[in-house]
């Protein structure tokens, strides 16, 4: 077992829990006091474009091209020679934001149209109106979340992983506290939201400050440049496709669902944000820490190591991920009532919202394993292989859109999205036994055949004894509560004991 690297992953995933779970809370409110109509989709849409941007540059492309980078840095030069390529490349970066920012809110209109052409094509323009206004207030987040990413790659590079993990709680909070109060004194309610969304990526930019000026590591504005961005040029841009797809199917997902009935963005986006708190806690935790570990082995050409930590983090990656997949699906709609089925958010809403959720859900192991396949490719300074699987796996997804959306609305764009990352998994592993960088071992095949089983009894015992869904649906919100936080408690200490029964425990992976 890697002590440090279960150590650091455990730090990540317990800060990203606590930022998941207010983000829950937050899409809670949302759906309360805002439903699931027109006027939600509108701001989604709003919000969704920058904050797909964000992905790329925060949890995707830049920081897993930077990091790499750094971690040679660190490894090979002194400390004056990593604060230059700090400097140079938080200049660079600080300055195109500042010009994609500017003119992305000249412009907003132009992007609704390219995102969301259905608002534009609808008889009323008042989705396409809002969302224009909305972005104008959103955009700017990602000027704000970029930097903030870009200082959390430094903090990850000399193992502080507890502060970035943290850092998305305030965007949380504030969009929450948005919601309840702000909201009450606009003309248009639903703005708050935008608001909340440009007072969290400052409060979340000011707050890495402190830190990075801890470590002595605070960017500086220089002249000049230097080789090191033109490296990250080289890794970054075509990276946007090799470890956002998921997000690029995503935003495609959105793309067409404002072309389908008002509501569609809505029920795609509550059914994303569950499916994105197990993908967090699992694949981007384990992603972020196995990058700058996987980066040092391979620095070092410590081979052995390397291949060990990409075994290991696919194990817990499993153990993890393979219930959290069945629950998704089997629990899908019970979850759906009981965070958000509230005042404005009806009964209908939930069971489209549901249904959404058990096709991503069913995918959520191959948004895992991508998640930790990719980063090998690029802690190895590889990028043209995870784009050429990123690209295959994008267009893969486009053609299953326009036939899953044809027959099943908007449940088929999210069956669309599953399979694309099943071919984009399978892609990426494809390529490593390929080139004898990693292939499963026969202990590890093992292992999951194991892991399968404890999964198979656990899907047994909640076929059996969960509620149905009148319960859920006539029940307050402390029985439900109650009786969903159960089914799944009681669902963990099952899976758990079986795996242990099974022989297969932390320790022994």
């Amino acid at each position: 077992m890697d002590k440090s690297f279960l150590k650091s992953s455990s730090v990540v995933t317990a800060m990203t829990f606590l930022s998941r779970i207010l983000g829950l809370t937050r899409d809670y409110f949302v759906a309360r006091y805002f439903g699931a109509n027109g006027l939600t989709d509108a701001f989604l849409v709003a919000f969704r474009i920058p904050n797909f941007l964000r992905r790329l540059f925060g949890e995707g492309a830049f920081s897993q091209a930077l990091v790499p980078i750094l971690v040679n840095a660190k490894i090979n030069h002194n400390e004056a020679e990593i604060q230059n390529i700090i400097n140079h490349i938080g200049t660079k970066f600080l300055t195109i934001l500042i010009i994609i920012t500017v003119i992305a809110v000249v412009i907003s209109p132009v992007i609704i149209f390219m995102f969301a052409w259905g608002f534009y094509f609808d008889a009323n323009p008042t989705k396409f109106n809002l969302a224009s206004d909305m972005l104008r207030i959103t955009f700017p987040y990602l000027l704000l979340i970029s930097l903030t990413a870009f200082a959390g790659s430094i903090l990850n590079t000399y193992n502080k992983f507890a502060v970035p993990a943290f850092t998305p709680v305030l965007l949380n909070i504030s969009m929450i506290l948005s919601a309840v109060y702000l909201s009450k004194h606009l003309d248009t309610p639903i703005m708050a939201l935008a608001w909340g969304v440009l007072i969290g990526g400052i409060a979340q930019l000011l707050f890495q400050i402190p830190f990075l000026i801890k470590i002595k590591k605070m960017p500086q504005l220089v002249h000049g440049d230097h080789k090191a961005v033109r490296t990250l040029k080289k890794r970054m841009l075509p990276a946007i496709f090799g470890v956002s797809v998921s997000q690029i199917n995503l935003l495609i997902d959105t793309m067409i669902a404002t072309v389908l009935v008002s509501g569609s963005v809505s029920w795609l986006y509550y059914s994303d944000r569950l499916l994105e708190l197990p993908l967090a806690l699992i694949g981007i935790a384990l992603a972020t820490v196995a990058l700058a570990k996987l980066s040092i082995h391979f620095a070092n050409k410590d081979e052995d190591k390397f291949t060990k930590t990409v075994g290991y983090a696919l194990k817990i990656g499993l153990i993890l991920g393979t219930p959290a997949c069945a629950g998704l699906v089997l629990l899908a709609e019970p979850l759906i009532i009981v965070l958000f089925q509230y005042d404005e958010f009806d009964a209908f809403a939930a069971h489209q919202s549901s249904l959404s959720l058990m096709a991503y859900g069913a995918g959520l192991i191959a948004f895992i394993m991508v998640k930790i396949l990719a980063p090998v490719f690029l802690s190895r300074g590889d990028i043209k292989t995870p784009v050429k699987v990123g690209i295959i796996a994008m267009v893969a997804n486009i053609f299953l859109n326009i036939i899953f959306a044809y027959y099943y609305a908007h449940i088929g764009l999210a069956i669309a999205t599953s399979l694309s990352a099943i071919i984009n998994a399978s892609l990426l592993y494809y390529y490593l036994r390929q080139r004898n960088i990693f292939t499963f071992s026969h202990n590890f095949i093992k292992i999951f055949f194991k892991i399968l089983l404890a999964t198979i009894i656990m899907t047994i015992f909640i076929l059996n004894f969960n509620q149905n869904i009148n319960y859920y649906l006539n029940a307050d919100a402390w029985y439900r509560t109650l009786a969903i936080t159960s089914i799944i408690g009681a669902s963990t200490v099952i899976y758990f004991t079986s795996l242990r029964l099974l022989g297969i425990t932390m320790e022994r992976l």
